[in-house]
């Protein structure tokens, strides 16, 4: 279909040099081959987009500079730099194929160092390493007061991080409101064991009540049945422990005036403790209450706490964007200790499995997401992924846009997404271009090219800094134009 004009035009060329030719240079059989050579540089001239290269016999698509790329023409010429303009050829199956999907040889994929890996279906787990606070266990906290006025005479825990033990006694307090108190049950007693009848009766309901007053302020079982056995007012009573523990606050002194509801110790258990870590927001996904922590400390190396999530806290910092949360542990040994510092570790993993990729697949433009899928044959297209959580080796969850088995680029990458972004540029420029001039422009002027004017962020190619002039008004003229008579 095309050779018949390629060998008319290279006839056509070979007789025009010959009528232009001197006769001596005929007659000098020894230029004949720069002759030839001039008649195949005339026949190249002719040679124009849409036309077949008798050298390669492949569809010439368009005419670039050999250092800018989007310096095109209709048919051969000089570039601004002075070089002569290379052509660019069709490929078979070109037009079927996206216009963003790129070729590219194995010698220059080798030379760039490209690596392709495929998409894997796998169950993805991921490991969280931050740091945390050890901290009370705010249910373990017990405060120590009284519920009446009095004074302190002997004081039996006398400073703050002693031990305690449950019962154990703490102080003696004298008080008049519980000599009072004491002295009506006393009365109460006695008229209640020497009366009979309805009047007996009568004072058992004043026993229960003075009874119930004591034990409202209290005094203990034991205590209240060592006042009946003894008949006698005690002038001070005993205040006990309410738990085990460690004594954190101390406000009782030995003589000290106290005033009912005023707090003389705090009590902290030990047995389990808690520990306040943050994570990042990201990183929440991976987190629920219930799952399984550890930790370790940097005084005991080589040993290993397990404990759990207790509680997640429902809002961030917002000076830190971090999220709290509130690990349990047991502390049977009292190994760990209130404001210390541990390393923790959270490990999760999600439930079936995931497809995966590698972290270095994805190109990430902060709006979209990007990954080059090999097709075989040299042949790469862009494909935008949907991505889920980030797990252990650098990996992301793919959840929409790839499926299992896909070969993908893991380097070089960025080098493909400028081939792939320049090239669906141009397509779109021609395609501009074509249906402006009906295709029958003889020059395609792209000399305004700005990659600059392209939103790259939303992957929409901004066209209208694109000068598609088809008689190349606006743009400088090249070189070999500007010396043709």
């Amino acid at each position: 279909m095309f050779a018949k004009p390629i060998i008319i035009a290279f006839a056509a060329a070979v007789i025009g040099v010959a009528l232009n030719a001197p006769a001596t240079l005929i007659q000098d059989r020894t230029s004949l081959p720069s002759f030839l050579l001039q008649a195949t540089a005339h026949a190249e001239e002719a040679l124009k987009a849409g036309m077949v290269d008798p050298k390669t016999g492949k569809k010439i698509k368009y005419w670039a500079a050999p250092m800018d790329p989007t310096y095109i023409r209709n048919e051969p010429g000089k570039s601004p730099m002075g070089m002569d303009l290379v052509p660019v050829y069709e490929e078979a199956g070109e037009e079927k194929d996206p216009s963003s999907t790129i070729r590219i040889d194995p010698v220059t994929q080798q030379n760039m160092g490209v690596r392709l890996g495929r998409v894997e279906k796998k169950s993805i787990s991921k490991t969280i390493r931050t740091f945390g606070t050890i901290t009370t266990d705010e249910t373990g906290l017990y405060s120590v007061n009284v519920k009446f006025n009095g004074w302190i005479e002997t004081l039996y825990v006398d400073f703050v991080g002693e031990r305690v033990e449950k019962g154990q006694p703490l102080f003696d307090i004298y008080s008049p409101d519980l000599l009072t108190a004491q002295q009506e049950y006393l009365i109460a007693l006695q008229q209640q064991k020497g009366l009979n009848g309805g009047s007996r009766k009568k004072d058992s309901r004043l026993l229960d009540a003075s009874r119930t007053r004591l034990a409202y302020w209290d005094l203990t079982d034991e205590q209240i049945a060592h006042l009946e056995a003894a008949g006698e007012i005690q002038k001070t009573i005993t205040i006990f422990s309410p738990a085990s523990g460690v004594i954190i606050v101390k406000n009782a002194l030995k003589g000290h005036y106290v005033k009912a509801g005023e707090h003389q110790y705090e009590i902290a258990d030990l047995s389990t403790v808690w520990v306040d870590v943050d994570i990042y927001e990201y990183e929440l996904p991976w987190v629920h209450q219930g799952m399984p922590a550890e930790m370790d400390l940097a005084y005991i190396p080589g040993k290993r706490y397990s404990g759990e999530v207790l509680f997640i806290y429902p809002y961030l910092d917002p000076k830190t964007r971090t999220a709290r949360l509130r690990l349990s542990f047991p502390n049977p040994d009292d190994n760990l200790k209130p404001g210390m510092y541990a390393n923790v570790y959270l490990k999760n993993t999600l439930p079936g499995e995931r497809l995966v990729v590698p972290q270095e697949a994805v190109i990430d433009s902060g709006v979209r997401k990007r990954v080059f899928v090999s097709r075989g044959k040299g042949k790469f297209e862009p494909r935008e992924v949907t991505l889920g959580v980030e797990g252990n080796d650098y990996t992301f969850e793919v959840i929409d846009g790839l499926e299992a088995g896909d070969e993908i680029v893991l380097s070089g990458q960025f080098m493909f997404d400028s081939e792939s972004r320049l090239k669906e540029a141009i397509a779109k420029m021609l395609e501009v271009r074509s249906k402006g001039s009906g295709g029958d422009a003889d020059q395609l002027d792209m000399d305004e090219l700005n990659m600059d004017d392209m939103t790259m962020e939303d992957d929409d190619l901004d066209m209208e800094g694109l000068t598609m002039d088809s008689d190349g008004s606006g743009a400088a003229p090249a070189p070999d134009e500007e010396t043709k008579p």
